[in-house]
């Protein structure tokens, strides 16, 4: 892979490296827990077939987009848009980096949660689960595990994108892959498993309604990390000469792959365990499981127990390197500011941003009864950051990207960006498929999950129902 123009800023040494590390901003807590209960609430199989067609059809289009945009300016989130000439768009890559910010704050709270518990069940302390109320109302105890899983961030941040970002995704990737296979690899062995697998690869068509197929969708989006600048960022680092359409799908197969066995797994684990029913999110990970890891034996549930909370961490990891450099990459391109002092500036402010949603959770009444939605519900201080930054930033900020590409920046010079490195994208059908689908399918499919993603979330209004 040819370096990138402004060799000050560094770039990834391969292509491989590149693929890693991108995906890892992709693969996170919600492609172990997240993707499999999404999955249950949409019926299984059914769910899992319009996921992966939505990955394909909906997100790689949008993924090459960032990428292209990254490329041909060597800027990050916000400094592209006026580098490519359009200086009046830069707040999209505003509310990127702003996106990205809010969504580390909590994210590196819940991180947290995950690197505690697998310290606790390595230790044979299954009781945590029960108590989890408690686990997250010390504040103490958590701003420690907060605190050291910060320091990890940043220290990989600061050593840069080949000396860190990508050397760091060159062990995670592989070690969190290998977690999850060995774990998998367990949990099908156990009586009881294959319903779960049955349940989750066989579709029930009658289970797919209009209200599923819009999950299936807002789900494949929210996965892979777009609309808030990441791979923009990532896009800057990288070479000329790179096919930006192969390694797209390199990273799309990447990340959906390990969504994929990651559901196997839990489906499986749950099914082998008795737990169908139980719930989803940090419910069944944090309550329900460490009780299902003691019944599996003193030494084996240890061993298991604190496996899947590192593969969690791992995870968390993945993600949280991509949300600080994102930020990063905005500051020390358009302030001017070293790389090591802008890492402790940026992710000092963004920890101390997760301080409220640490203190949410029972400690504070103020964080954790924040808001009160016009609806009528009452959320915590992370519950809504969550809402803002997460369900309403990301897909609004695809949404305004696709535009851009398609209409701004105009399809004729996307495609020259993308020939370098694949000089015949323009005329094959995966060119021609991608402008169709940033010109009108990415619009109007994100423009309609912002809008019900507000009515929803914020006025309590469910624009989906009847349908």
């Amino acid at each position: 892979m040819a370096g990138v123009t402004d060799s000050s800023r560094g770039g990834f040494s391969n292509k491989i490296g590149f693929i890693l590390a991108a995906a890892g901003s992709a693969v996170g807590l919600g492609n172990i827990w997240k993707f499999p209960f999404e999955v249950a609430d949409g019926g299984g199989g059914a769910f899992v077939m319009m996921y992966l067609c939505f990955c394909f059809l909906l997100c790689f289009p949008v993924m090459m987009a960032e990428i292209a945009i990254g490329r041909k300016t060597n800027k990050n989130a916000v400094g592209a848009f006026s580098a490519n000439g359009h200086k009046n768009w830069s707040w999209v890559g505003k509310m990127g980096v702003l996106s990205g910010a809010l969504i580390l704050s909590f994210y590196n709270v819940v991180a947290g949660w995950a690197l505690g518990f697998a310290i606790e069940m390595f230790s044979g302390n299954f009781e945590l689960g029960k108590n989890f109320g408690d686990f997250v109302g010390n504040w103490q105890l958590n701003l420690s595990f907060s605190t050291v899983f910060m320091f990890l961030t940043i220290y990989i941040v600061m050593k840069g994108v080949s000396g860190g970002i990508e050397k760091a995704s060159k062990i995670l990737m592989p070690s969190l892959l290998f977690l999850i296979l060995s774990l998998m690899g367990y949990a099908l062995t156990q009586d009881g498993a294959w319903s779960g697998v049955e349940f989750y690869l066989i579709p029930d068509f009658s289970e797919i309604t209009f209200e599923v197929a819009f999950s299936a969708m807002g789900q494949a989006f929210f996965s892979l990390s777009l609309g808030m600048g990441a791979l923009i960022t990532y896009g800057s680092y990288v070479g000329k000469k790179d096919n930006i359409a192969q390694s797209t799908a390199m990273i799309l197969l990447t990340d959906v792959g390990i969504a994929f066995i990651a559901g196997l797994m839990m489906f499986a684990f749950i099914y082998s365990q008795g737990l169908q029913g139980s719930g989803g999110g940090a419910g069944l990970i944090f309550t329900v499981l460490p009780s299902a890891f003691e019944s599996l034996g003193p030494l084996l549930g240890r061993i298991i127990g604190g496996s899947f909370f590192v593969l969690l961490s791992f995870a968390a990891l993945t993600s949280t390197v991509s949300l600080l450099e994102v930020p990063v990459a905005y500051v020390v391109d358009e302030f001017e500011i070293r790389r090591n002092r802008a890492v402790w500036l940026v992710g000092g402010v963004v920890f101390a941003l997760g301080i409220p949603s640490m203190l949410g959770n029972g400690t504070v009444d103020f964080f954790t009864n924040f808001m009160t939605y016009s609806s009528g519900k009452t959320v915590s201080f992370m519950d809504f950051i969550e809402n803002l930054a997460s369900d309403t930033f990301l897909p609004l900020g695809g949404f305004f990207i696709s535009i851009y590409t398609a209409w701004i920046w105009r399809g004729d010079n996307f495609k020259k960006e993308v020939e370098q490195g694949n000089p015949g994208f323009s005329k094959s059908f995966i060119g021609n498929y991608t402008i169709f689908a940033l010109k009108y399918m990415a619009p109007i499919i994100l423009g309609a999950i912002t809008i019900v993603t507000i009515f929803n979330k914020f006025l309590g209004i469910d624009l989906l129902a009847g349908l």
